[in-house]
């Protein structure tokens, strides 16, 4: 068994060995891609963070990676329908635990699949419980373009200019901060971050404008997960409760539309303070797969 780090260009191959491993546990065709799996794995974590099993040349039986938020390490990994019963689950969980705790992280979070039959036995026997499950949300649109709600007096929808930069990363580290286990990222980490990506289109990232200040954002990617995909979607406390959620919704819906986009995903807390989940299911939006994430506090 040979075991590394994972690279650049072992991404084509992760997404196929992902997919596979979505479809065998979803039973329907997955739609990951290479631009789904650059957009989860952090590049700094490819050196020491990272693992990549192979039973023999290009044949991957297993992977994983982890990575530091705040306080919280977060670890992924996936084992090859053809390798369970190995041992490999367990090694993953041990490397993503022994590299975490080297980083000083409080507590670890395993994410896996809610169809996954084999991690809850594997990660409760190892001291993790369940705190929270995740969802991603579609809608496949019709042939009409949907209809943007109309917004209070004075507001409009605008697409981002670069000059707005910094107030939209206001705008949307206040609209997540009551949001479970949110980090708030720097301002230039965070425009640095998204500007330098693959798929940055700032032509699909969108705000809604009351007066001077930014009420609400919209930051959109053209292509995850089949489709478009409603990267982040935030409005500032004092502008709750009015709409403006909705109109960006129901807008980036439009806009991918008229891209030849009629698939469109989001991922959202299910258990969302905002009542997030009840705004995506009334638009049409329903859930085609849920995420389950593990805890274990460390020392």
């Amino acid at each position: 068994m040979n075991v590394r780090a994972i690279r650049e260009d072992d991404l084509p191959a992760i997404a196929a060995f992902l997919a596979d491993d979505e479809e065998r546990l979803l039973g329907r065709p997955s739609r990951i891609g290479v631009g789904d799996v650059r957009a989860w794995i952090d590049p700094k974590s490819f050196a020491d963070r990272s693992w990549l099993f192979e039973d023999a040349p290009g044949r991957i039986v297993a992977l994983g990676w982890a990575e530091v938020h705040g306080e919280v390490g977060i670890a992924i990994g996936a084992v090859h329908r053809d390798a369970t019963g190995r041992g490999l689950g367990s090694q993953l969980v041990d490397r993503s635990e022994s590299g975490l705790r080297e980083d000083g992280v409080g507590r670890i979070h395993q994410i896996v699949l809610a169809a996954d039959p084999g991690a809850p036995e594997l990660l409760d026997a190892r001291g993790y419980r369940e705190v929270r499950r995740f969802w991603e949300m579609t809608i496949e649109l019709g042939d009409e373009a949907p209809v943007v709600p109309s917004l209070p007096g004075g507001m409009r929808i605008e697409t981002f200019d670069e000059r707005d930069a910094r107030p939209f990363h206001d705008a949307l580290e206040e609209a997540f901060r009551d949001h479970w286990e949110h980090v708030s990222q720097p301002f230039e980490e965070w425009w640095n971050e998204k500007r330098s990506a693959q798929d940055y289109s700032p032509d699909l990232w969108f705000l809604v404008r009351d007066g001077d200040e930014i009420a609400a954002v919209a930051r959109n990617d053209p292509n995850r997960s089949g489709g478009g995909w409603i990267g982040a979607l935030g409005v500032r406390r004092r502008w709750r409760g009015r709409g403006l959620a909705r109109a960006l919704l129901v807008h980036s819906f439009r806009e991918f539309h008229e891209r030849g986009k009629r698939r469109v995903g989001l991922g959202v807390d299910a258990e969302n303070p905002t009542g997030a989940t009840r705004l995506y299911e009334s638009v049409g939006m329903h859930v085609e797969l849920e995420q389950v994430v593990w805890e274990k506090a460390v020392a």
